[in-house]
């Protein structure tokens, strides 16, 4: 396959631009997290475990940008925002439960047994 142009960056292969969308330790938790319905920002911070203030707010506006989420600002006091899935994330979902299921494999494999959420 050909190399490929993105946003000023160079891609080698469909794959790497997939996960330049969804890659990395929370964009994946905060995708599956609004698989179900919107949530406001405390909902997701709830939703997450050990996810600060600062990633969170970073990957929300990191997916926004991306198109990969929405965020509805509603003119009240105190304000409410809801984030919820776009159609692009929406797709985006059977491809991480894919992924989910490939790396319970991996752990199946490899003896590895996960460490509860506190």
């Amino acid at each position: 396959m050909k190399d490929f142009n993105y946003n000023g960056r160079i891609y080698y292969s469909p794959v790497e631009l997939t996960m330049a969308f969804i890659g990395g330790t929370w964009k994946m938790p905060i995708l599956l997290a609004l698989r179900k319905r919107k949530l406001r920002y405390g909902e997701l911070k709830n939703n997450i475990s050990h996810i600060t203030d600062k990633m969170l707010y970073s990957q929300l506006r990191e997916l926004e940008k991306k198109g990969m989420i929405e965020r509805k600002i509603y003119k009240e006091k105190p304000p409410r925002v809801d984030y919820y899935l776009t159609p692009l994330s929406k797709r985006s979902i059977k491809v991480i439960d894919a992924l989910t299921r490939f790396g319970e494999h991996l752990m199946d494999a490899h003896g590895i047994s996960s460490k509860k959420s506190e």
